[in-house]
C-alpha cells in the first residue's frame, strides 16, 4: 500500500468520526431542548393564595378611613395639568353623586389601599403551565388578570376599562406585569389623578410568606416622570382578604343627581392643611418632579422650621391626639 492511499484512508476515517461526533453533539442538543421544553420554566414560582396588606411602607395609603389628607401631593411628579386637575377635584363628594357611587375603582387605587388581595391562576389544561395569573384585590369584583401566553397588547383604540389589559413574564422569580388601557382613575387614595393614557408596570418579589410589590406609573397627560410605589403583603395561611363595599348598593348621600363637584382655581380649601400642620412649604405639598429625590430637602432648609413635638395629647391646649408615636400634632380643634 503506497503512502497517498495510507493518508486517504486516514483523513477518510478522521472526517467519518467528526462527523460522527457533530451527529451525537446535534442529538444530545436536540434532546435538551426538547427536556426544556417539556418541564416547567426555569425560576418561576408559586404566589397563588391570600394575602393581607401591611403597613410597611405607607400607613396612610393603607389603613382604612379617609387615607392621606385630600391635597397630599408630596413626591409626586405632577405636571402643570396634573396639579391643576388635582386641586379642581373634590374627591369625597365626587365619589358620592349618585352616577360614581358604584364605579369601580382602577387596579392603580386597589393595589395602595387597605384591602388584601387573593391571587390564582388559571392553567392550561394540556401542558398545566399558567395561561393567566389573577389578582382580586378586596374580592373579586374587577380582578386584575396578568396573560402569561406571550398574546399582545391590543390596539389603542380597544375599550378602556378599571383592570386595563395586562400581561406578564418571569425575570428568574420575579413576575413582572406591564398594564395598559386603563380608564382615567386615581393614583393616590385622596383622588390625585391618572389619565386613560397612563400604564403601570409593576415586580411581584416573594420572600417566604412576604410578596414584595414594586410599581411605576407612567402618564404623559398628568405626570411629568414616573412615579413610584412600594407595597408589601402577607400571606394569611388560607383566611380570606378582608373586602370593602362589596356589593354596591345605591342610596342618596346628598348629592344632587348631575352635580359635578370640584373647586374652582385657588379655592381649593384643603390646599394650605399640611402647611399649617406640619409646617410644610407650600411647593413641598403641591409636588413636582424635582420633589421626589432627596436633593430636594436642600432646597428646603431655610425655608422649613420644623413643628413643636407632641409626646401626650394636651387637651388643654386643644391637642387631642398626635399625628404619631411621640412625633406631631394634628390641627388644635374646639372642644365641644
Amino acid at each position: 500500500m503506497g503512502s497517498d492511499a495510507l493518508l486517504g484512508k486516514v483523513v477518510t476515517a478522521r472526517l467519518a468520526g467528526e462527523v460522527t461526533m457533530k451527529t451525537t453533539i446535534r442529538t444530545t442538543l436536540v434532546a435538551v431542548l426538547l427536556l426544556a421544553a417539556a418541564a416547567p420554566a426555569f425560576a418561576q414560582v408559586d404566589i397563588s393564595g391570600t394575602w393581607a396588606q401591611r403597613p410597611y411602607t405607607d400607613s396612610l395609603g393603607y389603613n382604612p378611613g379617609n387615607g392621606p389628607t385630600p391635597v397630599d401631593y408630596t413626591g409626586m411628579p405632577f405636571n402643570e395639568s396634573g396639579l391643576a386637575r388635582a386641586l379642581a377635584l373634590s374627591y369625597d363628594t365626587q365619589i358620592a353623586s349618585d352616577d360614581r357611587r358604584c364605579v369601580l375603582y382602577t387596579v392603580a387605587y386597589m393595589m395602595q389601599g387597605p384591602q388584601g388581595v387573593r391571587i390564582w391562576a388559571e392553567n392550561d389544561p394540556r401542558t398545566g403551565e399558567p395561561i393567566s395569573w389573577n389578582f382580586g384585590f378586596g374580592g373579586v369584583l374587577s380582578p386584575l388578570t396578568v396573560w402569561m401566553d406571550g398574546r399582545s397588547h391590543p390596539s389603542k383604540y380597544a375599550p378602556h376599562t378599571s383592570s386595563g389589559f395586562t400581561t406578564g413574564k418571569w425575570e428568574n422569580d420575579i413576575l413582572t406585569t406591564y398594564t395598559t388601557h386603563l380608564v382615567a382613575g386615581s393614583i393616590r387614595r385622596n383622588g390625585a389623578p391618572h389619565s386613560d393614557e397612563a400604564t403601570l408596570t409593576v415586580q411581584w418579589i416573594r420572600h417566604g410568606d412576604l410578596l414584595i410589590v414594586s410599581g411605576r406609573f407612567d402618564d404623559p397627560i398628568y405626570l411629568d416622570g414616573p412615579y413610584h410605589l412600594a407595597r408589601v403583603y402577607q400571606q394569611t395561611g388560607g383566611a380570606p382578604p378582608r373586602a370593602f363595599g362589596a356589593p354596591c348598593s345605591g342610596g342618596s348621600e346628598g348629592v344632587a343627581e348631575g352635580t359635578v363637584r370640584h373647586h374652582l382655581p385657588g379655592q381649593n380649601p384643603f390646599a394650605k392643611e399640611l402647611t399649617e400642620r406640619y409646617n410644610l412649604p407650600m411647593k413641598a405639598v403641591l409636588g413636582g418632579r424635582e420633589s421626589m429625590y432627596p436633593e430636594y430637602r436642600k432646597t428646603l432648609k431655610d425655608s422649613y422650621v420644623p413643628p413643636n413635638k407632641c409626646n401626650t395629647p394636651n387637651l388643654r391646649a386643644g391637642i387631642v391626639a398626635c399625628g404619631g408615636p411621640g412625633t406631631y400634632p394634628t390641627l388644635p380643634r374646639e372642644r365641644p
